[in-house]
């Protein structure tokens, strides 16, 4: 039963945040941002391997070299002030910085790189792909990655051009972590892994406030960091998936920052007094997809047809204006080696034409599950309406981001409303997701779209990929990516539809915030109030 008595008084708040002209203003040393987070399963860089996730381990943690906030065009030292490269023998040597400490106060040692480096692949969560493909496993990481006073030696197995072992030594996965911390609370053999998850043990320009899933992430300021401390205290990221009440908090001032807000909240800040709206490209691909594992979704008819029935434009034009863009490759625009053809579109004829030719008996009835935030559903609901024209009936699932995930790494659905950004800033990041599998037993985990769609490309599309993954050629190599990528549009039980632009609305004294292609690159500590 409602509260009338709660339920009058909020009504007559939100009038009153509405009409006044005054607004509240957050402390000058703070940081007051208004997200969706729900999409976090975990904030262990060994493990965290989401969106949201992202964004934390990139403001806590730092890697040996990375893009940093003040280009993330350019590849720099880090944790690491110089390394030399020998192809030949497959081996990078890197010098560490000196002086480093970690939030603890611990001194940065090489023995630690060897030892998070080591964790991850030990533990053997979503993403330690990244850097196993480097060839190293627990049985021989020991060889692989050995520390020397203040130097740390890497050894990889695989024809990789130097550049692409440095992009997978920038990822996520590869963050630093103070070793001695982590496995003062190691529990059960877990190597620290539960405590991780509450807890933050990194050289970042912030460290861990406070985290409660789907309610709060705080962050609190590093003023020891190497490159110079934020100049905001704290960073408070709230969890509000509603667009709608962010426009409201953003407007009244309770809020700096304002990241979730659709199209026509967009439109409707247009001449707000104090508030402005900043354009960040992305890299992320939105698709759907078709899991395997139903029969209905298996022959290769069904996802021919899908590609037509998909209205790209109208969306795009319409509901996601702004937003999105129409882009229908697996490697994002803006990239070397995107293929930017766009050769589908909407036409419900044709896509029932091609299953009738192929004898595919409609309706064909399906579970579609979607990320229950702004935009996601809507765009769900558009895409049920057009896929229905031809004969594809779909029964939305909406869930929070945390179970949609779980369920997709599960490989428990039936089709997937879902997006992809890049592991790290290599064409092979999202060849592998989308044109590559080793193995597709259930028991063979592989935090690849492609497995998790229970779908296995053709031998030949696998060999493409690892030849272009061991490619020395650059202008060749691209060019092999581009082939991909054509052969996925036709082959692969995917329909890539859009590439994001991120739209953040924040109050106009808000400066140096860094907002990257991808959520590895969202960084605050430039942040200032002015």
């Amino acid at each position: 039963m409602l509260n009338v008595k709660t339920t009058l008084i909020a009504g007559l708040l939100a009038s009153a945040l509405a009409l006044s002209p005054v607004t509240a203003a957050t402390p000058d040393n703070m940081l007051v941002v208004a997200q969706n987070i729900d999409d976090i399963v975990t904030i262990d860089p060994a493990s965290a391997y989401e969106f949201s996730s992202g964004e934390y381990v990139a403001n806590t943690y730092d890697t040996l070299v990375r893009y940093d906030a003040t280009d993330t065009t350019v590849l720099a030292p880090a944790l690491a002030t110089e390394w030399t490269i020998d192809a030949a023998t497959k081996t990078v040597i890197f010098t560490l910085r000196d002086g480093v400490k970690f939030h603890s106060g611990n001194p940065l040692r090489a023995e630690d790189v060897v030892g998070s480096w080591t964790r991850v692949v030990a533990l053997d969560k979503a993403p330690s792909f990244i850097l196993t493909q480097l060839g190293w496993t627990a049985d021989n990481i020991a060889e692989m990655v050995t520390a020397e006073g203040n130097t740390v030696t890497v050894r990889y197995q695989g024809d990789f051009a130097p550049s692409f072992v440095l992009n997978v030594l920038a990822a996520r996965p590869a963050s630093v972590v103070d070793m001695q911390t982590v496995m003062a609370n190691e529990v059960d053999g877990d190597m620290g892994h539960a405590w991780m998850n509450k807890n933050s043990a990194g050289t970042g320009p912030f460290s861990l406030g406070t985290y409660r899933p789907a309610d709060i992430l705080s962050l609190n300021a590093n003023p020891d960091y190497y490159q110079g401390g934020p100049s905001m205290d704290r960073v408070v990221i709230q969890h509000n998936p509603e667009g709608a009440t962010q426009r409201l908090q953003l407007e009244a001032g309770d809020i700096d920052m304002a990241k979730d807000l659709e199209p026509d909240q967009i439109a409707g800040l247009q001449g707000a007094d104090g508030v402005r709206v900043e354009t960040y490209p992305q890299a992320a691909v939105h698709w759907v997809s078709f899991n395997q594992k139903t029969d209905s979704l298996t022959d290769p008819a069904v996802w021919e047809a899908a590609r037509y029935l998909v209205d790209y434009q109208g969306m795009a034009n319409g509901m996601l204006k702004g937003q999105m863009k129409v882009h229908q490759a697996f490697w994002p625009d803006g990239f070397p080696g995107a293929l930017t053809d766009t050769p589908f579109s909407y036409d419900p004829e044709k896509a029932k034409q091609i299953l009738k030719d192929a004898g595919v008996e409609t309706p064909i009835n399906v579970t579609m599950d979607v990320i229950s935030a702004p935009t996601f559903v809507e765009m769900a609901q558009a895409i049920q309406a057009s896929f229905a024209a031809g004969g594809i009936n779909l029964e939305i699932i909406a869930g929070t981001g945390a179970q949609v995930i779980t369920k997709y790494r599960a490989r428990t659905h039936e089709a997937m409303l879902l997006y992809w950004g890049p592991d790290f800033m290599d064409p092979h990041s999202n060849a592998k997701a989308f044109a590559f599998n080793k193995d597709n037993s259930d028991d063979k985990y592989a935090s690849t779209t492609t497995w998790r769609n229970a779908w296995m490309p053709p031998a030949e599309m696998n060999a493409k990929t690892m030849a272009a993954l061991g490619e020395q050629d650059a202008d060749k190599r691209l060019g092999m990516y581009l082939e991909l990528q054509k052969e996925t549009q036709a082959e692969a039980p995917f329909v890539i539809m859009f590439q994001a632009i991120k739209q953040v609305a924040m109050r106009d004294n808000i400066k140096g915030f860094v907002n990257g292609a991808t959520s590895d690159y969202v960084f605050y500590r430039l942040v200032e109030k002015e």
